[in-house]
């Protein structure tokens, strides 16, 4: 039996094309509530980017790939970037071009958007974000962050992970950027928290995603729902493919395993 649901926003619950929640989702998931079964958001985006919700009710929110957890309206768990990280990314983007956007419980401080190339700018486009007004670097290294968005690609992420954000992992879902977060974090720690809180088994959850940081929630949970518009790999690590966000994905699995 299904208790709890886990949902990733960009591309799983919102739709890239219209950035809202299909009414079919929204339909399903207060069935869902409505025989009691608690849902939550698990989401890369930080606290201060989740804005495009609308009228969907939830019990709680893995923010952050699961740094930043919020149940009962309070926060349960916080595991922020270790500070000599901050100082390491802050000189290396002084020789090199890496906008970043430092995010906290208490918003966010983005740094070197002043010149943004036009796969940067295309990611705000895609997630419906205006793109964030650059502060000083040195305003970033006064606050702890819980996750840096960090937008260098691939071909540099290994020598950064590895020489410069040493104490952190990588999520990236999108090939401009990555989320790093604290070691050892992903959404699916951030289940165990959320289940460890409400006294629930990990086979008792469905979580639903399209990204590749959605592949160690899917492969985790109970059920693991990969949508239809995801990669091949994200939707081997599930243990079911529905059709896309814009073809009632949500709707028909909740359907099949839990209504």
């Amino acid at each position: 039996m299904i208790k709890a649901l886990f949902f990733d926003i960009d591309g799983t619950l919102v739709s890239f094309k219209t950035h809202s929640i299909p009414q079919s989702a929204l339909d399903a998931i207060g069935k869902a509530r409505e025989k009691g079964v608690k849902v939550f958001i698990a989401t890369g985006r930080p606290p201060a980017f989740i804005d495009n919700l609308g009228s969907l009710e939830y019990d709680g929110m893995i923010c952050t790939n699961g740094s930043y957890i919020i149940a009962e309206g309070r926060v349960i768990h916080k595991n922020p970037i270790h500070q000599e990280d901050i100082l390491n990314l802050a000189h290396y983007m002084k020789s090199h071009y890496i906008p970043s956007i430092f995010a906290s419980d208490q918003g966010v401080i983005a740094c070197g958007f002043e010149e943004a190339n036009e796969d940067t700018l295309s990611v705000f486009s895609l997630l419906n974000i205006p793109v964030p007004k650059s502060a000083p670097i040195e305003k970033a290294l006064q606050n702890d962050a819980i996750q840096i968005v960090a937008f260098f690609n691939k071909d540099s992420e290994q020598y950064i992970m590895s020489n410069v954000l040493t104490h952190c992992d990588a999520n990236r879902w999108h090939p401009a950027f990555t989320d790093c977060i604290p070691k050892g974090t992903d959404k699916s720690v951030g289940i165990d928290i959320v289940c460890s809180h409400y006294g629930l088994d990990v086979s008792e959850t469905m979580a639903f995603g399209d990204g590749g940081n959605d592949i160690g929630m899917l492969s985790h949970a109970g059920i693991g729902v990969a949508m239809g518009n995801a990669s091949d790999e994200v939707k081997a690590a599930a243990s079911y493919v529905t059709s896309s966000v814009d073809e009632d994905g949500i709707a028909r699995a909740l359907e099949k395993f839990c209504l």
